[in-house]
Parts: structure tokens; sequence; C-alpha cells
């Protein structure tokens, strides 16, 4: 009887542990994209527009891919509000590459006329990941020094050219309850 219970109770375990990872065919997350993962604060510039901003990121679809939602306000107007939900994904190594393939995906309060999907890779000190749009691309630049973070966006044209769009920096910071209205 006991020991039926015990191999019932095994089974049970190893069916919640499987639950909580990514298939085994799953691309993994790129240690870059991961050490995103907690809460955020900071402040930065938005088209020379003072913000202040907050971001949590953590795993999703099993472990197989990253959620980061981003809530920012200016300063100057606290109704000025923004979000964003990123999500990141690693996916296979090219043939004789060294870097990690990242994809995402990017939907913000602007609605779904403004979404876009990107494609990155990461780097010794973080990660960059590019959306195109159809008059500029935004190429995405994530960078980590121990407990700090920088993000900083710039606007592509088609030439190339690169002219300033975003900048933030933040600073890790304990996760709050998921009611919190930030």
């Amino acid at each position: 009887m006991f020991g039926k219970l015990y191999c019932a109770a095994m089974v049970l375990l190893a069916g919640a542990s499987a639950a909580h990872s990514a298939e085994p065919d799953a691309a993994p997350i790129p240690a870059s994209v991961s050490a995103l993962t907690g809460c955020w604060e900071g402040r930065g510039e938005v088209m020379s527009k003072p913000v202040v901003i907050f971001i949590t990121a953590y795993p999703i679809v099993r472990g197989a891919m990253v959620a980061l939602e981003a809530a920012s306000s200016a300063i100057a107007d606290p109704q000025d509000q923004y979000a964003a939900h990123l999500v990141f994904g690693g996916s296979d190594k090219q043939p004789g590459s060294k870097v990690d393939h990242i994809v995402g995906y990017w939907a913000d309060s602007f609605g779904g006329a403004f979404a876009a999907t990107g494609q990155g890779e990461s780097r010794a000190d973080g990660f960059d990941i590019t959306y195109h749009y159809p008059d500029d691309a935004f190429v995405n630049r994530w960078r980590f020094s121990g407990d700090q973070l920088t993000w900083r966006i710039v606007a592509r044209d088609g030439k190339g050219a690169e002219k300033p769009f975003a900048s933030y920096a933040f600073h890790k910071t304990a996760c709050r309850s998921s009611t919190d209205p930030r």
C-alpha cells in the first residue's frame, strides 16, 4: 500500500517539475536575456522627455521565453503614461556562430498597429534586438553592469543613420505585489 502511494507521489512530483520547464527541443534562453529577470526601476528620456520607468521581467511558456512589462510616466506630467509588453526567446545557434540569436515581440499602449517582431543577438555585456517598422528600424541595446542596467533605443533609417530615441538607466529593486499600480 505504502509502496503504491510512494510511486504515485513520485510520479506527481516528476510531473510537477516537468510542468515548469521548457520543451526538450526548445532553444534555450540566452543568459543575456535571462539576466533581465526580476524588477528594475530607473529614469531616462524618450524623445528628450524625462521619464521614470519600472520594468518587471519573468519567465513564461514553461520557461522557454522571458516576458518584460514596462511602465513609464513623464516626470513633468505623471498623467502622460506609457506601457509596453516585450517577449524574448532564444533561437537555434547558426552553425559556427559564437553568439546566441534572439527573437522578440514588441507590443505597447499604442495598440496592435505598432506591434512588431524583432531579431537580435547576445553580446558579452547584454544583447541587441531590432524591431522593423515601415519607416525606421528601432535598435534596442540592453547592457548590464552588476545590478545596473541600461536600455538605449535608436531609430535607424534605411541608409543606416541612427538617431537617439530613448535612453534609460536602471537599478535592480525588490519586486512588489502583482497589484502594484506602477
